[in-house]
């Protein structure tokens, strides 16, 4: 019996490791997940039941944050915190150009106007000294009010917040730490929920912490701003369901995904330690190949994402396709900084970011996740490394 050369090719190219196994981590935790949801079924309070009460008390003593607020999307609740504090027209919202668009497209959809500032080019978190700057340009051109800042923790690893804070406290900025992708990091021994005077995390599936479907938490130390949040997320509610004190929005977590991340916040640090000794992997395996991520000072990741540098996008493209080839999978986190996207062309004020448009060009993003096994990693790295 003769095979063909598709068949031969097909059987030389080993099964793809997968960039994120969310079949592997269900199986593992299959008996808690099942009790979990099986109880929303019995209640049948699908919309803020039990479940969410009980995941807000538990995620707000996970990072010692004094209040949770569990929203139905990350995206959600950076609307609901700017919302909370009245950010609108006129406005400058600072943020860094390189991250995902939610963090840019909520000022806009307020009616503010997002002012991008570049990133540090080893740790790709918002660079302080171009933030400083860029307060002060927006301020003497006196079009726009500097009035907000978030702080993206990239990656999984936290911002400069220290230095954040210090700007916007000389500059009376409300500061609003988008943890979306670092949920469960640490900074100076603490963890990310109260760097800011709000948190805004995500619980989208590919997240660290991660639900069935759309998900996201505020965190905050001032009740004012806790109850207000609470009051947004459903419609502006006052005491009542039709005592509506303000515009607000459906906003409001689902139940089902409540029980899934209670059953998941149960091994969440394994899972986050788990990630940490991928990482110390690829950094011994690939330290002569590539640029390994730097660490931010006094902080641990959460390490949602793990990016590596090559010298060139040719060298990127070069590395993606032996990478293929091989059954490893990988991802561009940016392809483009937000400036660059056509849908924030009329919002920029057309200053030079070089720092985030190099490292779009150069970046790549490996599979990071507890359920690689200790054979996974070596298939990545001896793909990656192959090409030095």
């Amino acid at each position: 019996m003769t095979h063909s050369r598709n068949d031969a090719a097909a059987a030389a190219t080993p099964p793809m490791i997968k960039f994120l196994d969310l079949a592997a981590q269900q199986q593992r935790l299959g008996p808690a997940l099942r009790a979990r949801i099986d109880a929303v079924l019995a209640h049948g309070a699908y919309i803020m039941g039990p479940e969410v009460i009980e995941l807000e008390h538990a995620l707000a003593r996970y990072c010692g944050a004094a209040h949770c607020v569990g929203v139905s999307s990350g995206t959600d609740a950076l609307q609901i915190a700017m919302m909370a504090e009245g950010i609108g027209p006129g406005d400058a919202v600072f943020l860094p150009a390189f991250t995902y668009t939610a963090t840019a497209e909520v000022p806009l959809l307020l009616g503010a106007t997002p002012v991008f500032v570049d990133i540090d080019p080893a740790t790709f978190q918002i660079d302080p000294a171009h933030l400083e700057a860029r307060i002060t340009n927006i301020r003497q051109a006196g079009r726009l009010r500097p009035r907000a800042l978030i702080g993206v923790d990239l990656f999984g690893q936290p911002a400069p917040w220290p230095a954040l804070n210090d700007i916007a406290q000389r500059h009376d900025l409300f500061t609003l730490d988008d943890c979306a992708q670092s949920f469960g990091a640490v900074l100076d021994n603490i963890r990310l929920g109260r760097a800011a005077h709000a948190t805004a995390t995500s619980f989208f599936p590919s997240k660290p912490l991660g639900a069935y479907g759309d998900g996201g938490a505020l965190f905050t130390d001032d009740a004012n701003r806790a109850a207000l949040y609470r009051s947004l997320r459903t419609h502006g509610e006052g005491t009542t369901r039709y005592d509506v004190q303000r515009i607000g929005m459906n906003g409001r977590l689902d139940t089902i995904q409540a029980a899934v991340l209670l059953a998941k916040l149960e091994v969440f640090d394994a899972e986050l330690a788990r990630r940490e000794a991928i990482a110390c992997a690829y950094d011994a395996g690939l330290a002569d190949a590539v640029t390994i991520p730097a660490r931010v000072a006094q902080s641990q990741s959460a390490w949602a994402i793990y990016p590596i540098l090559f010298a060139d996008q040719a060298a990127r493209s070069a590395a993606q396709a032996r990478m293929q080839a091989q059954g490893v999978p990988s991802a561009i986190y940016y392809p483009k900084p937000l400036h660059h996207q056509p849908a924030y062309a009329h919002a920029h004020d057309g200053t030079a970011l070089p720092v985030s448009e190099a490292i779009a060009t150069r970046i790549l993003a490996l599979p990071i996740h507890p359920d690689l096994t200790d054979a996974h990693i070596e298939r990545v790295i001896a793909a990656v490394a192959q090409g030095r």
